[in-house]
């Protein structure tokens, strides 16, 4: 095992850790800024759109796990990006899959919000 901070002080420093990613990642990845913008404003139409506390959690949900999707990819980028300039077959790959997985949780909104947009409004 690593050796390092523990108890409290080791929460402390995950947490400032943590906030120091989504600093990095709201000032040099547009698309997590977007994101965030789309979860601010879908946010509050949850609360009002979801007709029971689980399609509200399912709505919000959807939201939270773009964003994570997206705090992945951008570090596999940055990984990636780190490792050297030149075209690599393997890192073209990685980032491909990192699109995907985005792609893939922004379905995910689409659906959920769709049905539920569906079963309430139709």
């Amino acid at each position: 095992m690593k050796p390092g901070h523990t108890g409290f002080t080791r929460l402390f420093k995950a947490t400032q850790y943590s906030v120091k990613g989504l600093r990095a990642a709201w000032m040099h990845e547009s698309a997590f800024r977007q994101e965030c913008t789309i979860a601010l404003i879908l946010t509050p139409l949850a609360f009002w759109l979801g007709r029971s506390t689980v399609e509200v959690v399912l709505l919000i949900g959807v939201c939270a796990l773009v964003l994570v999707t997206e705090l992945l990819n951008s570090a596999v980028e940055a990984v990636v990006d780190r490792a050297g300039e030149e075209h690599h077959d393997l890192a073209g790959r990685a980032k491909d899959m990192g699109s995907a997985a985005v792609a893939i949780a922004l379905l995910l909104v689409i659906i959920t919000w769709g049905m539920i947009a569906w079963q309430r409004l139709a």
